[in-house]
């Protein structure tokens, strides 16, 4: 196991297994996620908040179907930029924030800076993205990576 940083709370075989079931389910009531747990609805209730409290449980969302909402189109772009200072990356960051369709945004290395997660309505909109990013300041190049099919996808870490 790997060891937490000083000011994580923390995690006992129980609040793992409560991490682990929320994940799977997220609307289960406190008193199935305690009974799953092995403990009383209390307690589990105030695990539940200290693990929020430390931001170790970041929030609660609907995992929707991006196909079904009439999201085609899911594709990877990988950035490189044209500078590597703090002003231009956080630039670039705070540009992607502001788009919708941009859904994740991960500061990588070794063959680009970012790594976007990106949806469009179909070809033309994906086209449209591309062509926002490739003409966005500073950047440098831009490799798009579409998406045939998904076959796992899952929240969370594994416990």
């Amino acid at each position: 196991m790997k060891p937490q940083p000083d000011d994580a709370p923390l995690l006992d075989p129980t609040d793992r297994r409560i991490l682990s079931e929320l994940q799977a389910d997220g609307r289960m009531t406190n008193v199935e996620l305690a009974r799953r747990a092995g403990i009383s609805a209390p307690p589990c209730l105030r695990r539940v908040r200290r693990l929020e409290e430390a931001g170790i449980i970041r929030g609660y969302h609907a995992d929707t179907d991006p196909q079904k909402l009439g999201w085609e189109i899911t594709f990877f772009a990988v950035v490189g930029l044209e500078s590597q200072k703090e002003t231009v990356l956080s630039g670039f960051e705070q540009m992607v924030a502001s788009w919708p369709e941009v859904r994740e945004c991960h500061m990588i290395r070794g063959g680009g800076d970012f790594l976007l997660k990106l949806v469009a309505r179909d070809t033309a909109h994906e086209n449209l993205l591309t062509q926002r990013l490739t003409g966005a300041a500073h950047v440098g190049r831009v490799q798009t990576l579409n998406t045939i099919r998904t076959s796992r996808l899952l929240a969370g870490v594994p416990f």
